[in-house]
């Protein structure tokens, strides 16, 4: 008679991939993981990450935690509904944003990427103070340089931006006014 291995569920089969086994990965992982790095660990294609992805999304939809995806990294985070209890637990609200940082915030989000002459221009005040905070706080990231004279930083949101505010992805940013578009667009 032939003993029969026993297969743990949760171990990865070169080529396969489980719901149970890519929660397990975001959970553990220290901090967001490309879909082309999960699908190499578990020598898959990338599509097959994604579909479970979006499987994985619907699990956690009545639970904790969500998927949080931004470009081609994805990372697991709480849900924004245990937010307020989360903060009580770690000691802090995450501090609160003044004025300026809220409207640097803002620009950023919506001009992405963007240079800080773009957003002093569009604020009409020097943003290099603010800037830095947003960056120390890691809602904002430079995410490259430009191609135009002096290779100014660009910057963008961060993971961290998305999940301050409960977003999934930079999609959910809710529309502007016309009138704020048109002076974002200026």
């Amino acid at each position: 008679m032939v003993d029969e291995e026993v297969l743990d569920p949760l171990e990865p089969t070169p080529g396969e991939l489980s719901v149970a086994q890519l929660e397990a990965l975001l959970f553990v992982a220290e901090r967001p993981l490309a879909r082309r790095e999960i699908a190499a660990l578990a020598g898959i294609e990338r599509e097959a990450v994604d579909a479970l992805l979006g499987d994985l999304e619907v699990v956690l939809r009545e639970r904790g935690l969500r998927v949080l995806a931004a470009g081609d990294h994805v990372q697991l985070v709480t849900s924004p509904d245990a937010g307020r209890l989360i903060a009580r637990y770690v000691g802090a609200d995450g501090g609160r944003l003044s004025p300026a940082a809220l409207e640097t915030l803002a620009i950023v989000a919506y001009r992405q990427p963007v240079t800080r002459a773009v957003i002093e221009r569009i604020r009409g005040v020097d943003s290099d103070y603010v800037l830095r905070s947003l960056m120390h706080r890691r809602l904002v990231v430079e995410q490259g340089r430009a191609d135009s004279i002096g290779r100014p930083f660009l910057y963008g949101t961060g993971f961290e931006f998305l999940e301050r505010f409960g977003l999934t992805s930079l999609d959910e940013l809710p529309s502007l006014e016309p009138e704020a578009a048109l002076r974002l667009d200026e």
